[in-house]
């Protein structure tokens, strides 16, 4: 191989690359990070190059008993283009399927609180792991069938110290396993860190 037509296969595959990770339409991409670290932000930005955008709430809605809780949600609102449709949905399996357009869900770990309250996990009720798991397996199998492009945002949540409740560490390594179950079914996954976007390699370890 010539130098030229070395150099010319190098940009081919860069350009394949970045085509593989922007470019496709079917892209599915999964965006992790601590709390305030902007990954909110940058999904939102991923999102700005398509006309219509159905952003996904899957977490508790604001209530007059949480006022910061309630002013968060106001301030995602606020930063939304007009043309985004939001949709308040615990259903995230059903509302994957059924669209037509992209997708943005924000967040992953707001909806397996919410879920875990659903099936029971804080009560310990007898069958919750069952219940937990079909839940789980449900959303799993539509994010693999998704037709649309779709950005999930999600909590990093194996960096911190082990949570001192059940309850928390439950929420820790069923947030850990479901995002290492969708990281694998995705084109693109994305840590941000005070701001900074850092691409992870293609390759699985699990």
């Amino acid at each position: 191989m010539t130098k030229l037509t070395q150099r010319l296969a190098t940009s081919l595959e860069a350009a394949a690359r970045l085509l593989r990770r922007f470019g496709r339409d079917e892209d599915k991409v999964l965006i992790l990070g601590g709390v305030r670290s902007g990954k909110s932000r940058h999904a939102e930005r991923l999102m700005t190059a398509h006309p219509e955008v159905v952003y996904v709430a899957p977490g508790y809605p604001a209530t007059d008993d949480d006022p910061e809780w309630a002013a968060r949600i106001a301030q995602h609102r606020a930063r939304r283009p007009a043309n985004w449709r939001t949709v308040e949905a615990t259903d995230l399996a059903a509302t994957v399927r059924k669209a037509s357009r992209p997708l943005l869900i924000d967040c992953l770990g707001t909806w397996v609180s919410r879920v875990l309250g659903e099936v029971g996990a804080w009560d310990q009720a007898e069958g919750w792991e069952l219940r937990l798991d079909e839940r789980m397996e449900d959303f799993l199998d539509a994010w693999r069938a998704a037709h649309v492009p779709i950005v999930a945002v999600t909590n990093e949540v194996g960096m911190g110290v082990v949570p001192a409740t059940v309850s928390g560490r439950v929420f820790r390594d069923v947030l850990g396993a479901l995002n290492n179950r969708v990281a694998a079914e995705s084109d693109s996954v994305q840590l941000v860190v005070a701001g900074r976007v850092l691409h992870l390699g293609e390759r699985a370890l699990l």
